[in-house]
């Protein structure tokens, strides 16, 4: 059973494709989602094949950090476990084209609750309390906002084609306050982001933020050229990116080592985390999915409530 568990936020800043291979609908190479929800998400087998790349890159492939927290290499996987298990990659703010403000942060209440209790799995307590969205009134579907927004014109909120009624809420805008001191990166160059997340948050009905998240991502269409910088016939294909500014959190959770030969300040579980918490601070951002030859993929990591680059001074 894990002892120590922890939430990490991904926020990406270039498309991001996780994906699943060949699809059957209309988008040739569609991104992950969970079966039941249709939400976006990034497996935990992804997410550990990336945290782990970090690890090698900053203390060594075959170094007893990498091996006693990810696991031996693939020719001696029976040899023990690692002590180090994140979980997917959950969707938590999914953005959408709005009419003012550029773009709003949508979320739902199932969203929202199902991290309140993936943060309370991990130990971690937060200030806020997901509100309840008014009935449905004449005007149309109800939707809350901050009290202090620039996304709101005359009570409604426009996003893509589609009209909210917008009720202020004083509960919103803690919430996206916590998210922008908590969740968004840290760093003096996401003023701007954490600024306007305290202004553009927004909490729709569950079955319009589900169609949001299923029909608003990212869809490109590319094409393969031959030596002639001709499109070689037949050779076009879509694919499907979570667009940037998705906000993603995944639960980590680790085990005292595993190992026969653990580094020699490691004993306990919580050892094992506070190495990977530094590690994982100390490079900041990652590369996840395809296509990372043009850019794609690039996330930026925050461990919950960090203060990125100060953490690895402690």
């Amino acid at each position: 059973m894990f002892q120590a568990s922890d939430i990490l936020f991904f926020y990406v800043e270039t498309p991001l494709h996780a994906g699943t291979g060949a699809g059957l609908g209309a988008v040739d190479l569609p991104i992950q989602r969970e079966r039941v929800t249709g939400y976006p998400l990034i497996q935990a087998s992804s997410i550990k094949g990336v945290l782990r790349g970090i690890a090698e890159e900053e203390k060594g492939e075959k170094s007893p950090e990498v091996i006693t927290a990810f696991g031996p290499e693939a020719t001696n996987a029976s040899a023990h476990a690692g002590a180090f298990s994140p979980g997917d990659a959950r969707l938590l703010l999914f953005p959408v084209r709005s009419l003012l403000g550029i773009f709003a942060w949508t979320t739902s209440r199932h969203a929202l609750s199902r991290f309140v209790r993936d943060v309370n799995l991990a130990g971690q307590k937060i200030e806020w309390s997901v509100p309840e969205l008014p009935a449905d009134g004449d005007g149309g579907e109800k939707a809350l906002i901050c009290t202090d927004d620039d996304i709101s014109a005359d009570g409604q909120v426009v996003l893509e084609e589609f009209s909210f009624q917008a009720q202020k809420s004083e509960e919103v805008s803690k919430i996206a306050n916590w998210l922008a001191e908590n969740a968004l990166p840290a760093g003096d160059e996401y003023a701007y982001w954490r600024d306007a997340l305290k202004k553009r948050l927004i909490i729709l009905p569950e079955d319009d933020f589900r169609e949001f998240t299923r029909f608003s991502t990212e869809v490109v269409t590319r094409v393969r050229l031959n030596e002639k910088k001709t499109v070689e016939r037949g050779a076009l294909w879509t694919e499907e990116y979570l667009p940037t500014d998705t906000l993603l959190y995944a639960p980590v959770y680790t085990t005292k080592p595993r190992s026969n030969n653990p580094p020699e300040e490691w004993s306990k579980a919580e050892d094992v985390l506070g190495s990977v918490r530094k590690i994982v601070t100390s490079q900041g951002r990652a590369q996840i999915g395809g296509n990372e030859t043009i850019g794609r993929g690039i996330v930026a990591l925050r461990w919950i409530g960090s203060k990125d680059k100060e953490e690895p001074n402690e």
